[in-house]
Order: structure tokens, then sequence, then C-alpha cells
């Protein structure tokens, strides 16, 4: 039995659930029941930052003596915001905007634990820098992949050699969850350690 709270992942990403089991956390996941704000006049920590407290906030109260873990992933470019596609054209759209050009994957992540009052919200930006890829190049990735569910219509966990020239910063954070920065804001604050490194 561990020896901290119990951990809630509130979000259905399997990305995110991927990165938790290989970090050696042992938790369960209760996919919040809310409507994301999608309103691109709001800068994009504010807008990840309010979209992983309100996930959090859905769960916190069922669930008081739990640590829940919710996060939001959004793609910046040109300082716009850009979420989920709607569709397979404007997944194309996306895609072909990105291409070549340089732009910002931003999570922010927002722990609560409600027995003892204690929230904690920081966020993470990477700088990932696509290669110049011809029309056929872009739908052949589209090819592989499920674009939909994915911030900026892409992943970099699947296929992204063949899109994504460099990164700098978190490689976690590109896939949904800045890993780094969680494990060490669970260990200073809710005293839960992870092998992750």
């Amino acid at each position: 039995m561990p020896s901290h709270p119990p951990i809630i992942l509130a979000s259905g990403s399997p990305r995110r659930r991927d990165l938790m089991d290989e970090a050696g956390y042992d938790y369960q996941v209760i996919v919040p029941d809310i409507e994301e704000i999608h309103d691109t006049a709001i800068p994009i920590r504010e807008l990840t930052a309010m979209n992983a407290k309100i996930k959090a906030q859905a769960i916190a109260p069922q669930h008081p003596e739990s640590i829940i873990i919710a996060g939001d992933t959004l793609v910046l470019h040109d300082d716009e915001p850009l979420g989920k596609p709607a569709d397979m054209e404007e997944a194309a759209a996306m895609l072909a905007r990105l291409n070549g050009q340089t732009h910002e994957v931003h999570t922010a992540v927002c722990l609560i634990r409600e027995a003892s009052d204690q929230v904690v919200e920081f966020s993470v930006a990477t700088e990932v820098t696509f290669y110049d890829l011809t029309p056929e190049q872009q739908a052949a990735y589209h090819s592989l992949i499920e674009p939909l569910d994915k911030a900026g219509a892409y992943a970099a966990q699947d296929h992204g050699e063949l899109i994504i020239e460099k990164s700098v910063g978190s490689q976690t954070n590109v896939i949904g969850l800045p890993m780094e920065a969680l494990a060490e804001h669970l260990e200073s604050t809710f005293g839960v350690k992870t092998q992750f490194s």
C-alpha cells in the first residue's frame, strides 16, 4: 500500500496514462464530465490553467482524500492557441500551418487534495520545430495516426520523428503531461515519490 494519499488522474487521455504508468505511479482514472473553455482571446497560459483547474475541481469534491491530477495541453502558433481539430479537413489545415515552423506546446497542470485544502498549479512550455514537408508527406503522416483527439493535429509519440525536426524543453510535455515538473510537485507537496527521473 502506498504511504501517500490515493492519486486520481482526471483525464481520458491514453497518452497521459502511458506517461503515468512509465513513471511508476499507482493511480486510478476518472474522466471529468465538463465542457472545456475554448476562447482564443484568453492568453494560452491562462486558458490552459483554467481548463486544468475545472477538470480537477469536477472530481475533487467526490474524492476529498485523493490527489487529483488534471492537465490541459494546447499548441501555440503565431499567438493563436490550437486545440483538437473538429474534422480531418481542419486537421490537415493545422498540420499545414505548423509545417516548417516553430511553435510552442503549453500544458497547465492542477493538483488538488480537498481534504487538506491543497492546490498546486503550474505550467510548462516546450518549443517544437517541424520539418518542411510536402502536402503528400503531411497526408501520409496523418494516415498513420488519429489526429482528431490531439492538440495541433499531431502526436510526438506517434511517428513524431517524421514531422519533428527538433524540440527544446520537456519531451513528456509535448506528449501531454510534463512529468519532470509533476514528479517534483507531487514529492515536495504530497510526499509522493516515483521512479521517474
